[in-house]
């Protein structure tokens, strides 16, 4: 199969190393010296969890043009780039695209796509991978490597879910398929962003992050959770607003371990300091829906006042 992965961040280049090893014809849309890299050494990848490393030869492109058509495009870029990259995706001929990350205004980028071919199929999806590229590779995080997926209001169905069944066969990696990403996007909004408001708080030293800082991370997503409800949305994945004291206590112990661990940084902080940009426009469209719902949200404003996203100096 055909299949191009329009952004090689680590996200991106870990979904190529997937599909390569399932078998495709996969390439990588690459720009500056990033491309020069993978033209002359290849994707390398260092695991860091499962401790190998890896190394592929994909195709690398600098520009889509209308006539490249492929099977499969995987759209990996940051929210805050897709503006710049609806505009070339809605003149080429692919009929069938992924968007993969964190989107607030999935509806208007279906639009972008559809304006002037009702026949396009569009999904949306996820994929839990951290990480950073240095020194000529990339360093991933991941414990197993998948993805949710869906379209805007419905799950993905008939050739477009065949395809993409058919692009991952024969490798580990877990599709769970959704009905609503839509409002997937927006609870994984509300969970991310309070992580991300920590981060910002101690400057991405996630060492530093307080015991008061986590807890009202936690109370942060409660709340948030509360609102997309009270706006009618559903809740992904399904029980995450029911907080239970064991559940609090659970999440306490993950945002703890990702505070105190070097995972922790490859995971969040180094995202939030290289995306800041992304956590500005994730939060200003987060605010636009609050306002639609009215909800007071104390626990929010308080951590968001303690690490609105900012630039960090470098370590």
């Amino acid at each position: 199969m055909k299949i191009l992965i329009y952004g090689a961040g680590v996200i991106g280049c870990e979904l190529a190393h997937m599909l390569i090893k399932a078998g495709n014809e996969v390439t990588l849309l690459a720009r500056g010296e990033w491309k020069k890299i993978l033209e002359e050494r290849g994707l390398v990848i260092r695991h860091a969890v499962q401790l190998y490393t890896t190394k592929d030869y994909p195709a690398v492109l600098g520009q889509l043009r209308s006539d490249d058509v492929f099977d499969l495009i995987f759209v990996v870029m940051q929210y805050s780039q897709l503006p710049a990259v609806l505009p070339v995706l809605a003149v080429n001929k692919t009929k069938h695209i992924v968007f993969i990350g964190n989107n607030m205004n999935a509806a208007e980028t279906e639009a972008a796509l559809i304006r002037n071919d009702a026949g396009r199929d569009v999904a949306f999806g996820f994929q839990g991978t951290g990480g950073r590229r240095e020194n000529g590779k990339v360093v991933s995080v991941h414990a197993g490597v998948g993805m949710t997926i869906g379209c805007l209001h419905n799950q993905v169905e008939g050739k477009f879910r065949d395809l993409i069944r058919t692009a991952f066969s024969g490798v580990r990696y877990r599709l769970t398929w959704e009905s609503d990403m839509d409002a997937w996007l927006k609870c994984h909004a509300a969970l991310i962003l309070p992580i991300a408001y920590v981060c910002y708080a101690v400057d991405c030293r996630l060492p530093r992050a307080s015991k008061k800082l986590i807890s009202d991370s936690i109370d942060a997503t409660k709340e948030a959770f509360a609102m997309i409800k009270k706006l009618g949305y559903g809740i992904y994945p399904e029980g995450m607003d029911e907080y239970s004291q064991e559940k609090q206590g659970q999440w306490f112990l993950v945002l703890r371990f990702l505070a105190k661990t070097p995972l922790g940084r490859l995971a969040a902080s180094d995202h939030c300091r290289h995306a800041v940009i992304e956590m500005q426009l994730l939060d200003e469209s987060f605010e636009k829906l609050r306002k639609q719902s009215g909800t007071d949200m104390p626990a929010w404003d308080r951590l968001r006042a303690a690490g609105y996203p900012h630039e960090i100096d470098a370590e």
